[in-house]
């Protein structure tokens, strides 16, 4: 009995080595957007507590000052998860190789891993696999500080765009506002520079994001920059372009919408959150005709030519829309990004079928806002299976267009 006992021991602590060895070579060197299921749960159960820690109705300064911490919290705390299991399958092994009591095995397994040589033992199997332990405990700590150096090289370089865009788009970032900027700088003509150059971004952060999930939770120096909203801003604003505004085929502005949100949805995808896989071009959008022609109406004022039929451009620009606005509100929640509109200022939806739209002032409360007959074409897609629904408790917001 003590024999069968002894070798389910040192099986199940090898298959725990198996598994943390699996976690650690997905999250940091494979190139390849694989889920971890440590990772994923250490991601969860930080997330509740941080949650737990903003409250209920916080203030947005209060929010970023606690969110501001995360990534880096979690990039500690997955360490410390690796080295707990392996602590622990290290000491499951010894006991089984009969290191007793299971206070020495502790002791042992505590000695090997953080090479501290302060306990050791006559037996040569045990000895010997306190070798592979040592080997394990530095390797974890090799990783992280050259996980780190890549970490922030992306970060730099997603960050340098995100500073960057606040000079065409304000702050918060806004599609309109860059537009009538370009217009009055009589730089229209080049637009097809920036969708290119943000076609890049794109592809960029879907390998980095994916590959580097902690760096999602990264955020910016500047508390009211956002690479989601930012995102959210230059798709709007090439939707814009590409709908309602009178000018020649743009290609390239096409094409940058599609690698956007190819991007966003491969990265809400991998973090597991609500995404339409294959919207339809009449879906609904979170964003009102309301809202639409406020749009309109601005860049008229402005001087950019519309399109004739508004009807028609909407439609358009709703087609366009549809094919990221569920994941970008999504990764906007997920990240708690700052408040900027068509984004940000939309709340997932609640249990009672309302959206909420929140003020662009820091601190606001939310105003509920009752849903449309819409609502209930869209959820029966879901269930049908056209639609990737978010998980219950965090759907993507909407309001009636």
């Amino acid at each position: 009995m003590e024999v069968a006992l002894d070798v389910v021991l040192v099986a199940a602590g090898a298959l725990l080595i198996v598994v943390t060895l699996t976690s650690v070579i997905r999250t940091t060197i494979l190139p390849r957007g694989v889920s971890s299921p440590i990772a994923r749960d250490v991601l969860f159960a930080l997330r509740v507590l941080f949650r737990l820690r903003i409250g209920r109705s916080p203030t947005f300064e209060r929010r970023d000052r606690v969110m501001a911490m995360f990534g880096p919290v979690y990039l500690l705390s997955l360490l410390l998860t690796w080295l707990l299991l392996l602590l622990f399958a290290y000491t499951a092994i010894y006991y089984g190789l009969g290191v007793h009591p299971l206070r020495s095995a502790f002791e042992l397994s505590g000695s090997a891993i953080f090479t501290l040589g302060t306990a050791s033992t006559a037996k040569f199997g045990p000895n010997i696999v306190t070798y592979s332990e040592a080997g394990l405990g530095l390797l974890l700590l090799t990783l992280l500080i050259t996980y780190l150096p890549t970490i922030y090289t992306a970060f730099s370089r997603r960050e340098v765009a995100v500073t960057q865009l606040e000079v065409r788009a304000g702050t918060p970032p806004s599609a309109v506002a860059l537009l009538i900027r370009y217009h009055r700088i009589e730089k229209l003509e080049q637009l097809d520079e920036l969708w290119q150059q943000w076609e890049a971004w794109f592809a960029d952060i879907e390998e980095t994001h994916i590959s580097f999930p902690a760096l999602a939770f990264f955020r910016s120096p500047d508390p009211e920059h956002s690479w989601v909203t930012a995102a959210g801003a230059i798709l709007d604003a090439a939707s814009l372009w590409v709908s309602t505004i009178e000018h020649p085929n743009d290609p390239d502005a096409q094409l940058f919408i599609r690698s956007g949100y190819v991007a966003l949805n491969r990265i809400g995808a991998f973090f597991r959150v609500g995404y339409v896989s294959d919207p339809a071009p009449d879906d609904p959008i979170t964003i009102s005709r309301a809202e639409y022609d406020d749009a309109c109406r601005s860049l008229a004022e402005a001087g950019l030519p519309l399109r004739d039929d508004l009807d028609a451009t909407w439609q358009s620009f709703s087609g366009w829309r549809v094919n990221y606005d569920t994941v970008l509100l999504n990764l906007a929640r997920l990240t708690e990004a700052p408040i900027a509109p068509w984004t940000s200022d939309r709340s997932p939806v609640s249990e009672q079928l309302t959206w909420r739209l929140r003020s662009l002032a820091p601190g606001s409360r939310f105003v509920e806002r009752p849903r449309g007959p819409w609502f209930a074409r869209w959820r029966s897609r879901g269930r049908a299976g056209k639609a990737t629904l978010p998980p219950p408790g965090e759907p993507p917001p909407a309001s009636d267009s």
